[in-house]
């Protein structure tokens, strides 16, 4: 997942967490001595890269009461407080790392990313 910065280069959401997005991980994989635990793999720790994320693309929100809530049946229509067009928020782990625009990749909605989200 990357995408073109301002000033034309691509940066990647991995990127953005070297830059300050979160811990210094490689820091987090050290023995006692200082030493890295595992063998690193495009210069970041190989362990790193096999942990699974979740990552949820929001589409929108909607606020009501708890009596409505109980009231919504099948074809219910809830409204959200974004538009058509308008980007949707991509979060792994409830944090967001990146915006995009929905798409359809044969017959499952996707996410084309659009913009990376810099911390800071």
């Amino acid at each position: 997942m990357s995408d073109e910065t301002e000033d034309g280069d691509n940066e990647t959401v991995g990127d953005a967490v070297e830059k300050g997005g979160g811990p210094d991980m490689a820091a987090l994989l050290e023995d006692s001595e200082g030493q890295p635990v595992t063998a690193t793999v495009n210069g970041r720790p190989a362990a790193i890269n096999d942990i699974n994320v979740d990552l949820t693309a929001v589409l929108g929100m909607a606020e009501m009461k708890v009596s409505n809530l109980l009231k919504i049946g099948r074809g219910a229509v809830i409204e959200l407080d974004r538009r058509v067009g308008d980007t949707v928020e991509i979060r792994v782990s409830g944090t967001a790392v990146a915006r995009g625009e929905v798409v359809v990749v044969e017959d499952r909605l996707a996410v084309s990313v659009t913009e990376v989200v810099k911390k800071g």
